[in-house]
């Protein structure tokens, strides 16, 4: 499914799901295949854009709110969270859907904004602990 996402020149802008910090999303070419660009401040990360219908597909299938427990690649994921899904061997593509050798981590703090502004989730914005489930 195609989605407008924006260009490095247009990117969408997006607050991360505490409503704290402001970030950008747009969708590039690298090595022949569509990515996300994820730009918080000077950090970019990249994810799969096959993260985008996987993660609502699997949300649907959950069927109620999710927490999602964002973390850097280098702690572990909580459990049964979106984090810990996006980086599952039991995924769709199993494994990482950040695609930035050390900066594959915070799936669950960048992907949930990006699905609510496309209409494909409701999510909390809570301080802390914030959840997410399919519309």
């Amino acid at each position: 499914m195609e989605y407008n996402i924006g260009t490095k020149e247009n990117p969408m802008e997006l607050k991360t799901p505490p409503l704290s910090s402001d970030f950008t999303m747009h969708i590039e070419e690298k090595e022949g295949k569509e990515i996300l660009v994820c730009t918080v401040g000077k950090t970019i990360l990249h994810y799969n854009t096959n993260c985008i219908n996987d993660l609502h597909e699997m949300l649907k299938t959950h069927g109620d709110w999710m927490e999602l427990g964002s973390a850097d690649e280098q702690k572990p994921a909580k459990e049964g969270t979106v984090e810990a899904w996006g980086r599952a061997e039991t995924n769709p593509i199993a494994g990482w859907y950040g695609m930035k050798k050390g900066l594959r981590g915070r799936f669950g703090m960048y992907v949930p904004p990006l699905m609510e502004k496309l209409g494909l989730a409701e999510l909390t914005h809570e301080p802390k602990n914030n959840k997410m489930k399919a519309i």
